[in-house]
């Protein structure tokens, strides 16, 4: 039985005076108030599930008359009304309603009351979607089943959550090209671009591949490496390199920093894109191009890019400034220099040692200077001079070599004159947030397109774009679902 909207507005009238006398009896009973809380809540659940199928009925089924018109042909209200399922986050609903076109068996045409309510193509709600994924980029599937059911007392299914994140992926590309620059006076005058990878761990491709016994050291799941990027503009800060090498020691107090201004973030795999496999790196230094051109049309900002020193991204940057014409000055993150020099220092001195410390205070000291080409030759001296074991000679040469092939790249003492950063926080955090934090829980193996549908939605939420992203994904779906809702609207108001 379809009830009216008077009808369902009475019925939740009803509903609400049973919970005020309930409240009543609960206060005379001396309940705790947690309990009623809890109860209270899915009472009102309850009601406003009443109210939404209220609100729902007020439309007559859209009913608009035993025709309509239809791009230049006639269609007709079929005999009897359709049922289709409708998830809420007050509970679920069964929405009746009717349908235009030929006959049953074809095609319905025309749909007013689902143009009308602008209804997902899902059975599940847009508030629903935006709150289980809000939930799902945050936790994994199962976490995230478990708080939705426990505060909104419904049960989705573990597959139906990550359809649904899937799904809601699929809209990522279009909504970050329609994303308009930033204002132009919120962006700082310095451009930096910075990337990193980072493993993701991937199920085994099918039942035929076989499990081997795994030698020692070796890990048993796969991992295939996303490469993550970042892009933003940021004041200068200028500093001396004694500045840097205290506040390193904690001699003197952090400096107030400027702050990353329009900082976005993304995370990119190698998969199979229009039926071509696509590097990840390629999209996000293509992406990277897109950023310059939208944030930098002029070229009138110096365009930094900070890396480690993986020769793969470097190659990838060399292509970028032949791309878009810029120069770009590449400048190799200081603290993995760090972590190459405690390695150096450990070579010649115990760890943990002032004397290891001192060691890589004055190294430091030195690359900050631009006296690159004096730190790597005196270290070729100390590995020829000094008695090292082999473990400890390949050691060296291991820094020796990664100095040397990075040289170029350890230009400093020209970073610290102009105010350009030198350390890649910001990739590394984005490493940290988007990847790590979400892809690698404890038993989490993901195959390519679930770990690229769930890296576009943690990007999207850690840039601060989740609201305005949910807000696109609807409008974009008006459009595509219902070309005909004005039409529609207008045909209902005169009916109304």
């Amino acid at each position: 039985m379809i009830m009216t909207q008077e009808q369902a507005i009475l019925k939740a009238q009803d509903q609400f005076e049973q919970v005020l006398d309930w409240i009543r009896r609960a206060s005379s009973e001396a309940r705790r108030i947690d309990q009623v809380e809890s109860d209270l809540w899915g009472r009102m659940l309850e009601i406003n599930r009443q109210l939404l199928e209220g609100f729902v009925a007020g439309y007559q089924q859209g009913d608009l008359g035993p025709t309509l018109e239809h791009e230049g042909r006639v269609v007709r209200r079929l005999d009897q009304p359709h049922v289709r399922r409708y998830v809420s986050v007050f509970g679920e609903l069964a929405i009746s309603r009717y349908v235009y076109g030929t006959r049953e068996t074809q095609k319905h045409e025309v749909i007013p009351l689902d143009a009308l309510l602008g209804l997902p193509d899902s059975d599940f709600s847009y508030v629903l979607q935006d709150w289980e994924q809000g939930f799902c980029v945050g936790a994994s599937y199962s976490q995230s089943r478990h708080q939705i059911e426990r505060i909104l007392r419904l049960g989705p299914s573990v597959l139906s959550l990550e359809q649904m994140n899937g799904q809601m992926a699929s809209s990522a590309e279009g909504f970050w090209a329609s994303e308009p620059p930033a204002a132009a006076e919120t962006e700082g005058p310095i451009m930096v671009l910075t990337a990193d990878g980072k493993g993701v761990p991937m199920r085994r491709e099918g039942p035929s591949e076989k499990r081997v016994r795994l030698k020692r050291g070796e890990k048993a799941n796969r991992k295939r490496q996303a490469c993550v990027g970042g892009v933003y503009t940021i004041e200068p800060f200028a500093r001396t390199a004694e500045d840097v090498v205290h506040e390193w020691q904690r001699k003197t107090s952090v400096q107030e920093r400027p702050r990353p201004q329009n900082k976005k973030l993304r995370a990119e795999l190698t998969r199979p894109i229009q039926g071509r496999e696509v590097n990840g790196k390629d999209c996000i230094f293509g992406w990277f191009a897109e950023q310059i051109q939208l944030r930098n049309p002029k070229h009138d900002k110096p365009v930094v890019c900070l890396m480690d020193g993986d020769r793969a991204l470097w190659e990838k940057v060399k292509t970028l400034i032949k791309t878009v014409g810029v120069p770009i000055l590449c400048i190799l993150d200081v603290f993995h220099v760090l972590e190459y020099l405690w390695s150096a220092a450990y070579c010649f001195h115990p760890d943990g040692s002032r004397e290891a410390e001192a060691f890589v205070t004055d190294r430091l000291r030195r690359l900050l200077h631009g006296d690159v080409g004096y730190v790597i030759g005196g270290l070729r001296q100390m590995q020829t001079k000094h008695k090292l074991s082999k473990s400890k000679r390949e050691q060296l040469s291991k820094v020796i070599s990664y100095l040397s092939n990075n040289r170029a790249y350890m230009r400093y003492d020209v970073c610290l004159s102009q105010g350009y950063p030198i350390g890649s926080g910001v990739v590394e955090g984005a490493c940290r947030h988007v990847v790590k934090d979400r892809m690698e829980g404890t038993g989490m193996r993901w195959c390519v397109a679930g770990a690229q549908a769930m890296l576009d939605l943690r990007a999207i939420h850690c840039n601060g774009d989740w609201d305005a992203f949910q807000q696109y994904r609807i409008r974009t779906d008006m459009r595509n679902l219902y070309p005909y809702r004005r039409r529609v609207r207008r045909l209902y108001r005169k009916t109304a």
